[in-house]
């Protein structure tokens, strides 16, 4: 989905048409449109699985531990700071549990702050955690002024979840040129084994001229770019067909990121957050042979009240019922997805938590 292309005008035209129809007739009209899609993950909520007293949890990256268990690689940051902290301040950690089923248990911050001078001196976030052979690879973002301007993909290796992790110099992928597409930053990190041989590794990024110039709550548009190397630790170059998912000629300022891909009969899947080509509060799926062209976007899953029924939390979670930052736990034999996490405000601690999903059908 590089460009308006990949859609007939057929469907360019509806889509377009229900923007407008959005417009005057507010969203009850699309909600009355979308009454009947079925989401492409059918979902049993399990709850949530990860709360702190005193700090905001997102980005919870779950793997199959060798002793059985339920790693999950999660950032965290201090309460006080509030729910913008994760830009300057957030470490990374690791929870385990005996099963998705389970509440899980805080172990060990991974990866913190190293202070002025580093490039991830002043926030770690994004874990996604991968395992290549016989080697756990820890793909993240750093940034180094406390702003999204110095968002930086980094990658930390180890032997053993449990560590030591060998912790990276310098950044793994860097921004585009100025004035080009992805001059802003790299991250939202995605990785999968390619069917080419190599290792693609997908990356969120925008124009920093449209992101500081433009008006509106959502400023710039997130578009996904692919690099790929030989080995999983790099090093990384940019194919020449990015950006391979863009949305920017759709109408509301349509985007995406958050995107976790995996593998799966000959083909490549990703869940994705929704940024305005339904909603921001949904799901999408998409799909892709070469990782170049994909398919137009499904509904993935629902917002998070459809599934589950919570009292209505303070004025300052602002993001409450929406699940962000999906991310799928294949089963033991890697070979279908089973269990979907995600973060979402809310909580005893009214903060934000990391949240479970068994997956019953997709």
């Amino acid at each position: 989905m590089k460009d308006p292309k990949n859609f007939s005008r057929k469907e360019f035209i509806q889509l377009s048409c229900l923007g407008v129809a959005a417009v005057f007739f507010g969203s009850s009209f699309t909600d009355l449109l979308r009454s009947e899609d079925k989401p492409y993950f059918n979902l049993k909520p399990i709850g949530r699985s990860l709360e702190l007293e005193g700090y905001y949890i997102w980005c919870s990256s779950p793997i199959w531990g060798e002793d059985g268990k339920v790693h999950l690689f999660y950032s965290r940051w201090k309460k006080e700071k509030g729910m913008g902290g994760w830009l300057n301040g957030s470490e990374i950690c690791r929870a385990e549990a005996s099963s998705p089923f389970e509440k899980f248990e805080h172990k060990e911050v991974i990866l913190s702050p190293r202070g002025k001078g580093f490039w991830d001196a002043t926030t770690c976030h994004n874990p996604l955690i991968k395992k290549v052979d016989d080697r756990y690879y820890l793909f993240f973002m750093g940034n180094s002024n406390g702003k999204t301007n110095t968002k930086r993909i980094g990658l930390a290796t180890s032997k053993s979840l449990d560590g030591e992790w060998t912790r990276p110099d310098q950044p793994l992928l860097l921004p585009g040129k100025e004035g080009e597409w992805d001059d802003h930053c790299t991250t939202n990190p995605a990785f999968v084994e390619g069917g080419d041989g190599k290792y693609w590794l997908f990356y969120k990024s925008w124009n920093t001229k449209e992101y500081e110039t433009q008006k509106g709550t959502v400023r710039g548009n997130r578009k996904y770019g692919l690099a790929k190397a030989l080995k999983p630790e790099g090093p990384y170059v940019k194919v020449l067909e990015n950006p391979v998912i863009d949305f920017s000629a759709m109408p509301n300022n349509a985007q995406l990121e958050d995107a976790f891909i995996w593998k799966q009969k000959g083909k490549f899947h990703m869940v994705a957050r929704d940024m305005g080509f339904y909603n921001h509060e949904y799901g999408l799926h998409l799909t892709t042979k070469d990782g170049i062209k994909w398919t137009k976007p499904e509904i993935a899953y629902l917002d998070l009240k459809k599934y589950v029924a919570e009292p209505e939390p303070p004025k300052h979670l602002k993001r409450f019922g929406r699940l962000e930052r999906p991310m799928i736990l294949m089963d033991k034999k890697g070979e279908r997805p089973q269990f979907l996490f995600g973060a979402t405000q809310g909580g005893k601690f009214e903060t934000s938590t990391t949240f479970v999903f068994e997956i019953l059908k997709h």
